[in-house]
């Protein structure tokens, strides 16, 4: 469906899931064909919305035959045309087999990947970013790039091999956010001279951290929040990059935290200055 650049999009309505359109949109599932496409799918009017508001090249619009008398959705639809995307109305079920859930949402889009330039990336004195080490849990990574989002957080930095944020289940638990907050990737060769170069504190987790998440100075940014995987933690050769290793207290009998609560309190903690507590709130 190749066009001339900035020739409006079209519309077809396609009634098969043996479609070849739709065939190539139900591959997107698969890591290897987002790569090969730079392409990956997002459900949920909302989140199309998101991606558009915040620049994002939005490929394909696919939406339910049964919500085109619906305002929203032909509000949608046209703007995307209007874009330069293509626009495909398909039966309730077909949009299922597309999103593999059994009572989809009425509307998903098929979006263009983005990635921030690690060469590009300029720290200043108030920003916190987070290095996320071989993080594997789409579950996680999506609900750490959401809560970067909430709090504030300048960017995410996903270290070596870790799960794809583009996944469905990554994308779907961002709440939109992974079309506001950057990612940027690079493996830990990389990441150990873009660490070295870095002008402020790197603060990284660590169950051997001698010193309690709450106690460094996080105002004299800006500030690098270093978290090791699931399993493993944070090793020693990440480890030996930071300029302080952090603890955070536990008094039950769990052993470790979640690693998206984790991040979510130290966030919070290095961010703590950025949110006042207004007069009115203190009673």
């Amino acid at each position: 469906m190749n066009r001339p650049a900035g020739a409006p999009g079209r519309v077809k309505e396609i009634s098969s899931a043996a479609n070849p359109i739709v065939k190539q949109i139900r591959l997107l599932e698969k890591k290897r064909h987002r790569e090969e496409t730079n392409s990956f799918l997002a459900e949920g009017m909302k989140l199309i919305i998101d991606a558009i508001d915040n620049g994002w090249r939005l490929k394909t619009l696919i939406h339910a035959a049964s919500a085109s008398d619906n305002e929203a959705v032909t509000k949608l639809a046209a703007r995307a045309v209007a874009l330069g995307a293509d626009v495909i109305i398909v039966p309730e079920r077909v949009l299922g087999q597309i999103t593999r859930r059994d009572n989809p949402q009425m509307v998903a889009g098929v979006l263009e990947r983005r990635f921030a330039d690690p060469a590009r990336i300029e720290a200043g004195n108030d920003d916190v970013w987070i290095a996320l080490d071989r993080v594997r849990d789409p579950g996680n990574l999506g609900t750490i790039i959401r809560t970067a989002d909430a709090g504030g957080a300048s960017g995410v930095i996903l270290v070596g091999e870790t799960t794809d944020p583009f996944a469905a289940e990554t994308v779907r638990a961002t709440m939109g956010s992974i079309f506001a907050v950057p990612l940027a990737r690079m493996d830990t060769d990389r990441f150990a001279g873009f660490a070295g170069r870095w002008s402020g504190q790197i603060v990284g987790t660590r169950l051997e951290g001698s010193v309690d998440f709450r106690v460094p100075d996080y105002a004299q940014g800006p500030i690098l929040l270093l978290m090791g995987n699931e399993q493993a933690g944070l090793p020693g050769d990440l480890a030996a990059l930071c300029t302080t290793l952090v603890r955070i207290p536990q008094a039950g009998r769990a052993d470790s935290l979640n690693l998206a609560v984790a991040t979510a309190l130290c966030l919070y903690e290095a961010r703590r200055h950025a949110f006042p507590i207004a007069d009115g709130a203190r009673s």
